[in-house]
């Protein structure tokens, strides 16, 4: 197999493994909210509580985040696949017009009625292909009782 054909194997197996859907957010020096949509995110250890996320190297928020102090991991609800797909498109300019949140406890974007969100503090950055694995200590979590939004085959939706 070529190199392509098993990047495609991979993705078309990925596939076939529901995850949930999440936007990772931060603000800059400015105060101006800025994020993507992440579902490469998993909890790695409950003491200390560490989570980690993988953004891809090429993506435009990719260098923010990885080089900031704290972020926001926002569990995305079933009724939240148009927010996803904002935060998935390029040019990242934008992304927030019309979405409402508040700062959470580390003054990162709370998206407004995500069924989950987690103020992280950054803790590491590794190198993971063409991907950056970053683990992040939880600092504190909100939750609701909404459904998820889950991503399946290419498609995002909520669980069946």
């Amino acid at each position: 197999m070529d190199g392509h054909t098993k990047s495609t194997s991979l993705r078309e197996v990925m596939g076939t493994y529901p995850t949930g859907v999440t936007i990772v957010a931060s603000c800059d020096a400015a105060g101006d909210p800025y994020g993507l949509t992440v579902n490469s995110f998993t909890s790695v250890s409950l003491d200390p509580p560490l989570v980690l996320v993988c953004l891809g190297q090429t993506s435009t928020s990719h260098d923010r985040l990885s080089a900031g102090s704290s972020f926001s991991i926002n569990i995305l609800s079933a009724a939240q696949s148009d927010i996803a797909g904002r935060f998935a498109r390029e040019p990242s300019r934008g992304r927030f017009d019309d979405v409402q949140w508040t700062p959470g406890s580390l003054g990162d974007p709370v998206i407004t009625e995500c069924v989950a969100s987690l103020d992280c503090t950054l803790q590491e950055v590794m190198a993971g292909g063409d991907h950056s694995i970053i683990l992040a200590r939880v600092e504190a979590i909100t939750m609701s009782d909404r459904p998820a939004l889950v991503f399946y085959r290419g498609r995002l939706g909520p669980p069946s």
